[in-house]
């Protein structure tokens, strides 16, 4: 692995995809979405500021728990254009999606503490679902997993709470 100079202002595509971790194919990609941007040489080369890892790492990151492309470009839109962006404007773009990565939060912790329980999807299947959803109670509500979504106090729900 070629070490990337710490001084070095800017990243060739070979350099930012291999300090990155992410193919080069996915750079140019990101880069034709609009979520990160490139400058180019006299020889029509990409040329990204070394703060293009930073945008890369939370595309990486923000991906791995579901975000889409769309909304992080419209997040990362938010950033400052040519400069590079602060701790201060991070933490305002940090902002934007807390509400829904705790909502998220909140939905794997119900669905890992609850998987082995009845979760509301009205197969009967399981013995304790006669108790959690007599009579498939919760199916009134519409199809799904209900006892994993977000938690509402039902008659059903009292059973196990």
């Amino acid at each position: 692995m070629t070490r990337v100079s710490w001084r070095a202002a800017q990243l060739t595509v070979g350099e930012l995809s291999e300090r990155s971790g992410v193919p080069a194919s996915a750079l140019r990609f990101y880069e034709r979405q609009g979520l990160i941007h490139s400058g180019r040489t006299a020889g029509n080369q990409r040329r990204y500021t070394r703060d293009t890892l930073r945008r890369v790492a939370f595309i990486r990151a923000s991906q791995r728990v579901g975000i889409p492309l769309a909304t992080i470009r419209d997040v990362l839109a938010l950033l400052p254009e040519g400069r590079t962006p602060t701790r201060a404007d991070w933490a305002r773009v940090s902002q934007c999606w807390r509400e829904d990565l705790n909502a998220r939060i909140e939905q794997l912790e119900r669905l890992r503490d609850r998987l082995a329980d009845c979760i509301g999807c009205g197969c009967l299947s399981i013995d304790i679902c006669a108790l959690a959803n007599p009579q498939d109670a919760l199916g009134e509500r519409g199809p799904g997993a209900h006892r994993l979504m977000k938690p509402e106090v039902s008659r059903a729900d009292a059973f196990t709470k």
